[in-house]
């Protein structure tokens, strides 16, 4: 008997799905043990699985955009290199080639249905009796629907007579539809149950940023020497980190019966990937870490995430979120959604030069500033205005009292 192993997805710390990237090797191929096989993309990071032991790759379970979930076997190694026949997973046929598959009725009352498939099958007119779904246990996918429609507009052009088409009116440019990446559908469900489950409230302040700049130009040049770029961001996460020591209360996860206070300072920083979405990178035990340490790891994890290279461990753990917007011209943005199961989140305005009043030795003065504003959105149901004012008044005060002797 062939002896077999397979293929598993890997656990996570959320427990959430993926979807197949992409196969790394074909059917048939041999394969040695942790040789890259197949990827996965998460709703945050794409990860690879390496091959369990030496053998040949004789089985594909899942191809590619097919969603996952942990400990499911996607494929099969012959570890004894005898050569069965291979298989791989059924592509659905296209409806033009083949009737489709009817289904029950009893099937369609119970089958669930997500929203946007809902909304495709109203839109062209579509049963979802007529469509054989290829998601997880024969769900109906969104790519099922407009695969339909498609291979049906072909077959009902192909019976007009060539007369008729010619005749036909000419119809406008029709849209185009970009199917969502896994990380874009994740944002997507993780951003609308945030704002369902916890009340958004959001408290706004400026933010003096002479004196940090200031510094910055003065230890720009020593930190790239040192292999490390200093962006305003750095400053926004060291001051953070100090107003969440003392404030451990905005450093907190809320649960229904009670309010958990992390020890460690787990401050993400939201990154944007184009148009394929959000990911947000965590910087661990910021605590322990100087205004260098700080610039160097900022740096790092962002160069990683918009290379793909992030790991697992580099997108877990986070207590507190930090979403630097202004680094594309907005001044403010409220609410930012809260990055559960956090109860707070930080928004940077866009850095301004404006002109405002001073005091100076007890004597006011016009000048000009560069000021930007600094939002908190806190979870209702956890924080109030008290503790969020009381945060925010540290992160201005460090930032607008930053010593200019800081290495």
């Amino acid at each position: 008997m062939t002896n077999l192993a397979d293929v598993l997805v890997p656990q996570n710390e959320e427990g959430t799905r993926a979807t197949v990237l992409r196969w790394c090797k074909a059917l048939g191929d041999r394969v040695a043990k942790d040789e890259p096989l197949v990827e996965l993309e998460t709703d945050k990071v794409t990860v690879e699985i390496p091959a369990p032991a030496d053998g040949t790759l004789i089985e594909i379970l899942k191809l590619a955009n097919a969603e996952v979930i942990p400990d499911e076997v996607i494929a099969r190694l012959s570890l004894d290199g005898e050569l069965s026949t291979p298989q791989v997973a059924a592509a659905p046929a296209s409806a033009a080639a083949q009737a489709p598959r009817r289904v029950s009725a009893s099937r369609v009352v119970t089958m669930r249905l997500s929203p946007s498939v809902r909304r495709l099958l109203k839109q062209h007119s579509i049963a979802a009796t007529d469509i054989e779904g290829t998601g997880r246990d024969g769900r109906i996918t969104a790519q099922d629907v407009t695969r339909r429609a498609a291979d049906t507009a072909g077959a009902a052009k192909k019976l007009l007579p060539a007369e008729g088409r010619a005749q036909a009116p000419v119809s406008p440019a029709s849209s185009t539809r970009v199917p969502h990446t896994a990380i874009r559908r994740r944002v997507a469900e993780h951003m609308a149950r945030s704002l369902i489950e916890s009340p958004h409230v959001t408290t706004l302040f400026e933010a003096d940023l002479t004196r940090v700049l200031a510094h910055r130009s003065r230890q720009a040049a020593d930190y790239r020497s040192r292999g490390a770029r200093l962006t305003l961001t750095a400053y926004f996460i060291s001051a953070c980190m100090r107003a969440l020591r003392n404030h451990r209360e905005v450093n907190a996860t809320f649960h229904a019966d009670a309010l958990e206070l992390h020890a460690d300072v787990n401050i993400g920083v939201g990154t944007a990937l184009g148009n394929k979405g959000l990911i947000v990178p965590v910087i661990h035990r910021a605590q322990g870490l100087n205004l260098f340490g700080m610039a160097q790891r900022l740096g790092q994890l962002v160069e990683a995430a918009r290379a793909g290279k992030l790991s697992p461990e580099d997108v877990r753990g986070g207590t507190f979120t930090i979403s630097n917007h202004g680094v594309g011209g907005s001044l403010l943005a409220a609410p930012i959604v809260i990055n559960q199961p956090q109860v707070a989140i930080l928004g940077i305005g866009k850095v301004q030069r404006r002109v405002c009043a001073v005091e100076v030795d007890g004597v006011e003065s016009i000048s000009v500033r560069s000021l930007c504003y600094l939002t908190l959105t806190i979870d209702h149901r956890a924080l109030d205005a008290f503790q969020a004012n009381g945060f925010l008044n540290e992160v201005v005060t460090t930032l607008e009292q930053w010593p200019a002797d800081e290495a």
